[in-house]
């Protein structure tokens, strides 16, 4: 539960319990978790703390929040293999609004971008790509 006096910020200390909880499959890949009014009263917390830990945890990738579905624990997609051709440059960014959107990506996950040497940049969703190391 929530220590008032420990020092740590009471959004902190719900972001880790979550957390926590999520790691340990309380809520496993694609359960609902409480919404922000049931955390607030099962921890005592108003709802501006509430939003400020689950959007800590957004940012993180922990939790998916969809309108008309609640918030949700992601579920880990297969990760696509993305072989550059010799030459390439790969770097990441954070992705602008329309990349968030079009690959369905969380708030805080950089888009990895390989530029070939044509000098073309192609961007991928940072949590759904593997670049293999040869």
């Amino acid at each position: 539960m929530i220590d008032a006096r420990s020092g740590v910020p009471a959004w902190r200390q719900l972001a880790d319990d979550l957390r926590a909880r999520i790691g340990s499959g309380e809520f496993a890949p694609g359960a609902a978790l409480p919404s922000e009014a049931q955390l607030g009263q099962q921890y005592g917390l108003g709802r501006t703390t509430v939003r400020r830990a689950v959007a800590a945890l957004r940012a993180e990738g922990v939790v998916v929040v969809q309108h008309g579905y609640g918030m949700r624990v992601p579920v880990p997609a297969e990760p696509q293999i993305v072989r550059p051709e010799p030459g390439s440059v790969v770097s990441t960014r954070m992705p602008t609004p329309a990349e968030r959107a079009a690959f369905g990506m969380a708030d805080g996950v950089p888009v990895l971008v390989i530029t070939g040497p044509d000098g073309l940049p192609e961007a991928y969703p940072g949590d759904q790509v593997v670049v293999p190391v040869d």
